[in-house]
């Protein structure tokens, strides 16, 4: 199975446009050690040929011309990319379905309650099925297993978290967020950018998969409240800090068997800037941070 990570920021990227914090002045400026990343996003493919995406990034136009593999290559209209996973239904894991707009047949697969949201609390989304047979939506449930192709097993995992405050949902709650255990029969990848707790089944997944990767977004639990006033913690916004008491390094800090890779890491976070303390903890807990375009094969 081949994995490429597409984006590894957080909702808004790194630089986010509106923010002037220490970490985005510096890397303007070119005096952080660091680099820039687009909106999480990653896809995988079990034959090197038809790839997956999961979720849909607000920046997937630009990231699919930044990855030759996702050019279409024949006739006058074509693509590789077969269908989108997503997750829930939160504005950076759905907006870039509507840059796949241009009459290209791939399924979503979705939870049924994320689904309602998008085709039937937000008539954006009717931009996809402007002609018959234009994308096909596929539900499955939470805790569910299915195969958008032959060669791929992907098994949903119940999550802690809710629905998008900004809309009025009324699917089941456990439908809100899931994360992703995919694999072909060799390597086990598990996707899980947005985590609210870890409980023990998570850890039972995690112990039995090849590569993680795992919810980056905060270092600590007030970061983005020192910054923006009115918002909520980390733990409030379903996101594991990664530092502290009952944060994803102390808890997860005696996981052997995956490799460990932060992504959707928020432009807040001091472990962006390698030449932080930050950065130096995660690396010396044999954690990595996702940036985009990195690749690997299970």
């Amino acid at each position: 199975m081949w994995v490429r990570v597409l984006g590894a920021a957080a909702g808004g990227g790194f630089p986010q446009w509106n923010c002037h914090c220490l970490n985005c002045s510096r890397l303007r400026l070119g005096t952080l050690h660091g680099r820039a990343r687009s909106q999480a996003q990653a896809a995988v493919s079990s034959d090197g040929c038809s790839w997956h995406l999961l979720n849909a990034s607000p920046d997937l136009r630009q990231q699919i011309q930044n990855s030759s593999f996702l050019w279409p290559s024949e006739g006058a209209r074509c693509s590789p990319i077969r269908s989108v996973i997503l997750t829930g239904a939160e504005i950076d894991a759905v907006v870039g379905l509507l840059s796949l707009r241009e009459f290209q047949t791939f399924t979503v697969y979705s939870t049924r309650g994320v689904q309602e949201i998008l085709l039937r609390e937000n008539i954006l989304f009717h931009a996809l099925q402007r002609v018959p047979n234009q994308v096909k939506w596929c539900a499955f449930s939470s805790g569910g297993v299915f195969q958008p192709d032959p060669g791929l097993c992907v098994h949903a995992i119940p999550l802690r978290g809710g629905y998008p405050s900004f809309v009025r949902a009324t699917g089941a709650p456990e439908e809100a967020a899931v994360g992703l255990a995919l694999g072909n029969g060799g390597g086990r990848l598990l996707f899980l950018p947005g985590v609210g707790e870890i409980t023990d089944d998570l850890m039972e997944w995690m112990e039995q998969s090849d590569v993680l990767l795992f919810d980056g977004t905060f270092w600590s639990d007030d970061e983005l409240i020192r910054v923006q006033q009115g918002v909520g913690t980390a733990r409030q916004m379903n996101h594991v800090p990664m530092s502290g008491p009952g944060g994803s390094l102390e808890i997860l800090s005696g996981l052997k068997r995956p490799r460990k890779i932060f992504m959707h890491i928020n432009n807040t976070n001091p472990v962006l800037d390698e030449d932080s303390p930050e950065h130096r903890a995660v690396i010396d807990q044999g954690w990595e941070l996702a940036f985009d375009g990195m690749e690997f094969q299970l």
